[in-house]
């Protein structure tokens, strides 16, 4: 049976709220439009929403949100628009806007960092009450950069002495040894992600002061066996390509006073077909021991260009297909 339309009253608080929320030429207005079916009339400070029950529902929540982010003096972009949608559209709840307000970092430049989506925030609030965090996730939904904003703060805070960012050379091998120049230019490259988010945050002079006199410490994986690391913030990246054996290793090598955050994408996998990525296997075997974190992001987390989302909705949508192939 097909639904009634019907029409349902939405009232701003003023007629800049409104303008704000809808967008320059009314771009924000078109895209919600777009996505829920429903058609807006502006009238003064009001909006006629003209659609089915569920669809007049889905953009009054929307709408919500979008006026607390005005409140908020936060700037509605695309994507936290299109971050709402998602929600709504597949029936989640929204938790609390103001959630998206909180600055996390602010960077050399003195740009404020913050939370964009729910996940996150649960992300962050993981780091704060536990000693180790699992951050897995697909790219773009800011694992790694959240957890070096985290560790920054707490090395300006003097809550940590120095920070270590480690992460595996998968694609080096037996290779490294050809590779032109001395150890740490060799490693060069598959740290360059963790030196590109520090540079942000603490900018390139600091960065070279705090590397010469131990401050800071990035190198890989294979760097972490026999010591103890304490008084630490210590991340992890490209955890999916780490074993369980490097995971055992790395995870019994913290100290007193130290937190350790993993992050991975456990749909990028560059080990070679024989090796096993540890990753899932190992969340799997540690959670619900108390003072480990476990957050799992998701493409509605994704806060790059829209399109990196459309891509990961694909690749996942891809997957299940094909294991559903499979089995």
């Amino acid at each position: 049976m097909e639904e009634k339309n019907i029409e349902l009253i939405f009232e701003f608080g003023s007629m800049e709220e409104m303008q704000e929320v809808f967008g320059n030429l009314d771009a924000n207005l078109r895209q919600i439009e777009k996505a829920t079916g429903v058609t807006i009339i502006s009238q003064n400070d009001k909006a006629i929403l003209q659609g089915t029950y569920v669809q007049c529902e889905k953009t009054q929540k929307v709408l919500e949100e979008l006026c607390k982010l005005y409140r908020q003096k936060e700037y509605i972009d695309e994507n936290k628009i299109s971050y709402l949608l998602d929600l709504v559209q597949d029936g989640e709840p929204i938790d609390d806007t103001d959630a998206m307000a909180g600055v996390v970092a602010i960077t050399y430049k003195g740009k404020p960092v913050k939370c964009r989506t729910f996940g996150q925030k649960r992300y962050m609030e993981a780091i704060n009450k536990n000693t180790v965090v699992f951050a897995i996730g697909p790219a773009g939904t800011g694992k790694t950069y959240l957890a070096m904003a985290k560790a920054v703060v707490a090395l300006k805070s003097k809550l940590i002495s120095r920070i270590i960012l480690t992460r595996p050379a998968v694609e080096a091998g037996e290779k490294l040894g050809f590779l032109p120049g001395d150890l740490q230019s060799k490693v060069d490259p598959y740290l360059r992600p963790l030196y590109d988010a520090l540079y942000e945050f603490i900018g390139p002079d600091a960065y070279h002061k705090m590397i010469d006199n131990g401050t800071i410490e990035v190198a890989p994986l294979a760097y972490m066996r026999g010591r103890t690391l304490s008084d630490s913030f210590i991340i992890l990246d490209e955890a999916q390509n780490c074993s369980m054996e490097q995971l055992k290793m790395f995870l019994t090598r913290f100290g007193e006073g130290s937190k350790i955050v993993v992050t991975g994408d456990i749909t990028q996998i560059d080990l070679p077909e024989e090796k096993k990525s540890g990753l899932k296997r190992i969340t799997q075997i540690l959670a619900g021991v108390e003072g480990i974190g476990v957050i799992e992001l998701t493409n509605k987390d994704v806060v790059r260009h829209k399109l990196v989302k459309d891509i990961v909705k694909a690749f996942e949508k891809y997957e299940k297909q094909y294991e559903n192939k499979r089995k």
